[in-house]
């Protein structure tokens, strides 16, 4: 069980081409950072910068977050304090590979875990493109970060959990950003955030389709959350989720983490089943035969 989590927001350093950084995350630094010892959660949310402009509507009051653009956002987790203290000590290892592809990272403390509501998508070791149609929503509050909080676990989670068009919902709720230097010394990558960005909640939320999403905004149930979030929300930023990479569950390295994920698409693409066997896997891991 996961009792230490983290929801991290990534940009790519903006000389990289997008799909430059997209390989090299997750094929070169995804793989090193899921075999440092004590990780019991690792998964790369990939976003589109590209996709359509109608993510989720803008209530009466609330403006898009000015200046804001991601590449994405990664889940780490721990089982315990001791798991988490054995990673930090092996982290020099993957701090310097960051400078390579990222421009700035925030690591958002989630000490109430991830709050997780919906889940019909049986998600938890999916390694690829993105089947549903997935987005992050980025919220900042109007009045206090707690309200806000309190509004989105119960009111408009209430309401969105309830609807057949969603088939995932999950909060990561951290208390305020805290730009004290304490940050992971990755050299030459931004950890400093701004006001805006101190002070967010996210979701994760995934439709059946982009035709389900656009169709329950304009549902009767979803209108009647716009006053309250104009209530509580001041600003709010969504991000289209391109694919889902997950290299380590509940302290258990998938094929993608082991192998890195494009490679773990192709074995499952093709079936390869003999490349997942225990034999395989060791000889992978530890380079020698049982």
């Amino acid at each position: 069980m996961i009792r230490i989590n983290s929801y991290t927001t990534v940009k790519r350093r903006e000389r990289v081409p997008h799909e430059v950084f997209a390989t090299y995350w997750r094929d070169v630094h995804g793989p090193l950072c899921s075999r440092l010892p004590g990780l019991g959660l690792y998964i790369q949310h990939h976003f589109d910068r590209n996709q359509d402009a109608h993510l989720w509507p803008l209530a009466d009051g609330i403006a898009e977050i000015a200046d804001y653009e991601l590449d994405g956002g990664v889940e780490i987790g721990f089982a315990s304090g001791q798991d988490q203290k054995t990673f930090q000590e092996a982290s020099s290892l993957l701090f310097p590979d960051e400078q390579n592809m990222f421009e700035e990272t925030l690591a958002y403390d989630l000490p109430e875990g991830t709050k997780k509501l919906v889940n019909r998508l049986h998600d938890s070791t999916f390694n690829g493109p993105d089947r549903f149609d997935r987005i992050h929503v980025h919220f900042s509050p109007r009045n206090s970060l707690a309200q806000l909080h309190d509004y989105l676990s119960n009111e408009l989670s209430a309401v969105l959990a309830d609807a057949d068009e969603v088939v995932k919902l999950s909060l990561h709720l951290p208390p305020p950003f805290n730009n004290d230097g304490m940050h992971p010394p990755a050299p030459n990558v931004e950890h400093t955030a701004n006001a805006v960005r101190a002070q967010l909640a996210i979701m994760e939320i995934a439709f059946q389709s982009p035709l389900a999403r656009r169709a329950f905004f304009e549902s009767t149930a979803f209108q009647n959350t716009l006053a309250g979030q104009s209530t509580h929300v001041a600003q709010l930023k969504a991000f289209a989720v391109s694919g889902l990479f997950t290299y380590v569950n509940d302290k258990q390295l998938t094929t993608a983490g082991l192998r890195g994920s494009r490679a773990a698409e192709l074995i499952e693409y093709l079936g390869a089943n003999n490349q997942c066997s225990p034999e395989v896997e060791h000889l992978l891991l530890h380079g020698s035969l049982k």
